[in-house]
């Protein structure tokens, strides 16, 4: 599973703002704003940019791969739809013929990123054409916020890797394999994560190294699947994965008796997998379900999670 870094061809021949242009780009493929693609916003705003720019997006499908290079930091897109599901950025590219970051439909290389109400997705169909990666979004930049959007695939939706950190809240995730996945350290609260495959499968693969003390918390959040009792909360990518999960809705889609298990020669028993006051059909203790203490669990919060070195807490 180790992600290639595979950086489609920009768009050609779409100037730059000036440095003191307005910090609001639109977007809409009816051409009724400036530029009709997102990529093409993307292109216009100057490398090196150290104030944010919004590309608002018009309500809409947008059928392309986006790519925002390291160099344009703190870019946000918005959708302008009545909701997340009407402003959607799609393709259907497999890492089988595009490598694994070159499946994602965005890819976000640049640190201070913000994605708000739109989807993000890869409509790559594993049970009709094989198994594939193929991802939805790729963050590969540090501090990146997602707030009220959708993030659907099948395999591998979400990737969070170079260490990045990650804020994702009032969201709907959903796949089929390991559609939570990386290196990166993340906070899900209050998200909807849906098992859509009714022979069920992994919700998280963690590749947290084993130097590094946090990796994906799932907070406050819902957990709901096509089938009973046939979905894992998550399995080892790395053999310190790091995982927990802490006062959130387990439905029965939950493999109740061990939701927990291994990949590639890694034992979930040892990895860091953590769970705390769930409620729900699918939540129960027993000894698969490793749970923190009352004091443990003051380690395990979204602010110590994303805090790294610099104090970041976007979560407020």
């Amino acid at each position: 599973m180790t992600p290639l870094v595979v950086v489609p061809a920009l768009l050609l021949g779409v100037a730059a703002i000036p440095a003191r242009a307005a910090t609001t780009l639109t977007v809409a493929a009816d051409g009724s704003a400036t530029y009709r693609t997102v990529q093409a916003a993307v292109n216009a705003v100057p490398a090196g940019n150290t104030s944010r720019v919004t590309i608002t997006v018009k309500a809409g499908t947008y059928r392309e791969s986006v790519v925002i290079p390291a160099d344009k930091p703190y870019i946000t897109l918005e959708g302008l739809g009545s909701s997340a599901a009407a402003t959607v950025i799609v393709n259907n590219k497999p890492a089988s013929t595009a490598g694994t970051t070159g499946s994602a439909t965005v890819y976000v290389q640049a640190k201070e990123f913000y994605g708000k109400n739109l989807t993000f997705s890869n409509d790559y169909d594993e049970a009709a054409n094989g198994s594939s990666q193929a991802l939805a979004l790729a963050l590969y930049g540090d501090r990146a916020r997602l707030g009220n959007v959708r993030v659907t695939a099948d395999q591998d939706t979400l990737l969070i890797y170079n260490s990045a950190r990650a804020y994702v809240w009032s969201s709907y995730i959903e796949g089929t394999v390991d559609f939570i996945y990386g290196n990166g350290s993340a906070v899900f609260h209050a998200c909807k994560i849906y098992e859509k495959r009714s022979t069920g499968g992994y919700l998280t693969a963690a590749n947290t190294p084993a130097s590094q003390t946090y990796g994906f918390l799932i907070y406050k959040s819902t957990f709901t699947g096509a089938t009973d009792n046939v979905t894992y909360l998550g399995r080892p990518w790395g053999a310190a994965g790091q995982v927990t999960v802490r006062e959130s809705n387990l439905s029965a889609t939950i493999k109740v008796a061990q939701p927990w298990t291994d990949m590639s020669g890694n034992s979930w028993k040892n990895a860091r997998f953590y769970e705390y006051r769930n409620t729900g059909a699918g939540a129960t203790l027993n000894s698969n379900r490793a749970q923190l203490t009352d004091a443990q669990a003051a380690n395990y919060t979204p602010q110590k999670y994303l805090a790294g070195t610099d104090g970041w807490n976007p979560a407020g």
